[in-house]
């Protein structure tokens, strides 16, 4: 009897696996830490509903890439069995390098190593455990395969990557401007010139797909509220960080969090990467709720604040921050709190939020036309997208504590 498992998703429906190996990667303790890492990162303070899992969103994108080949296979697109299977495989892990709270601690724990790179490490690693049999997807996923579209699938600003996640983030905040017709899109694919583009009449839902991706950045990604919690979280990781380099934090030896926090790593070891393997949001969390009571004014402040929802106010504005606001305002925190600039400055900071609907210098989003012309889709004629389509948008910000 063939090999068949069925898992419900409340986004796409039922997903099949039907492949061993697949089921085994699933499986594995290293995978299945992606239920205890949230796909929304501190969303949910806004957005009650977002508290979907990292996981989600990987057998999601699974089920996406699984549609899109049997769409390319149907319009006489050649590729083996192997290699399906190997891009079923790049797709399912190229998020397994998230950490705790996914980006918004990105590259706080281990240091100048983005999420891509500790995914890559881990699919390494995961392909010495099973004897290589993920070694095509690796090529795939790092984009050293000669079949380009695949990897284009995996990674680029038409992936199934980003089909799921804006339709399943749409789905669990609510927010309706996010939801995109996927499966018109995965219909409208095609192979040309072995890259990966999309058929004329697909224009539209190309079109509706770019700007969903706008209004969800700036209305649920990017929401000021989220920015400050997320935010409030970095501070209260740097200022334990800090604490601990003056002498006055200790830390256990069999915490995990603890190891990674305080000690500089640059490069994982195999043991490094099972320890990072092994946390998630709950172990945060549990430092964030010793934290609150800690003696340190600022560290027990930022604590209690983000578990009670009593946040830092935030400013979203077009222009920089001017330096005598920023003065004022840490100025206004010492004096209520008694701080010194030194602390105040943790709970009062500057930053900038920017977002790019479509970046022509990266991997291009190319319509085939009828005629057998291709032109990227910033060429196109559009009402909704046309000349502002890959003008960056920038934002600047002012995070402060009010009383």
């Amino acid at each position: 009897m063939a090999f068949r498992k069925i898992i419900n998703d409340p986004v796409h429906g039922f997903i099949t696996i039907n492949d061993p190996l697949i089921y085994e990667i699933i499986s594995h303790p290293w995978f299945q830490r992606l239920r205890r890492i949230s796909q929304m990162a501190m969303s949910y303070l806004v957005y009650p509903g977002a508290v979907h899992s990292r996981l989600h969103h990987a057998l999601g994108a699974y089920h996406l890439m699984h549609n899109a080949l049997y769409e390319l296979k149907q319009k006489g697109i050649e590729f083996t069995e192997e290699e399906e299977q190997a891009a079923k495989i790049a797709i399912l892990l190229h998020d397994i390098g998230h950490g705790p709270f996914s980006h918004a601690l990105e590259s706080l724990l281990v240091k100048e190593l983005e999420h891509e790179t500790l995914s890559l490490l881990i699919m390494e690693e995961l392909n010495r455990e099973m004897s290589g049999k993920l070694s095509m997807a690796i090529k795939i996923f790092q984009n050293n395969y000669p079949k380009k579209f695949l990897h284009q699938l995996v990674s680029g600003q038409l992936d199934v990557d980003r089909m799921d996640y804006l339709t399943r983030d749409s789905f669990f905040s609510g927010v309706v401007e996010g939801m995109i017709g996927c499966d018109r899109i995965l219909k409208m694919l095609t192979v040309h010139d072995g890259q990966l583009m999309v058929e004329e009449k697909g224009i539209y839902s190309i079109e509706e797909f770019l700007v969903s991706r706008r209004l969800m950045y700036w209305q649920v990604y990017q929401h000021k509220t989220v920015l400050s919690a997320e935010m409030m979280l970095v501070k209260i990781l740097e200022r334990a960080r800090w604490l601990f380099q003056q002498g006055r934090l200790e830390i256990t030896k069999t915490e995990r969090l603890d190891k990674l926090l305080f000690r500089d790593i640059q490069h994982l070891n195999r043991n490094d990467l099972e320890m990072f393997c092994s946390i998630d949001d709950s172990d945060v969390i549990s430092e964030i709720k010793n934290w609150r009571t800690h003696s340190d004014k600022v560290l027990s402040l930022l604590c209690s604040a983000v578990l009670n929802r009593k946040l830092l106010k935030l400013r979203l504005q077009s222009d920089p921050i001017e330096d005598r606001e920023l003065h004022e305002k840490k100025s206004a925190v010492c004096s209520t709190l008694g701080l010194s600039e030194e602390d105040a400055s943790f709970l009062v900071f500057t930053g900038e939020a920017e977002n790019s609907l479509y970046d022509p210098n990266n991997e291009l989003i190319n319509i085939l036309f009828k005629d057998g012309k291709v032109r990227d889709i910033s060429q196109v004629d559009s009402p909704l997208i046309h000349q502002n389509l890959s003008h960056p948008v920038k934002k600047f910000y002012i995070c402060f504590y009010q009383k």
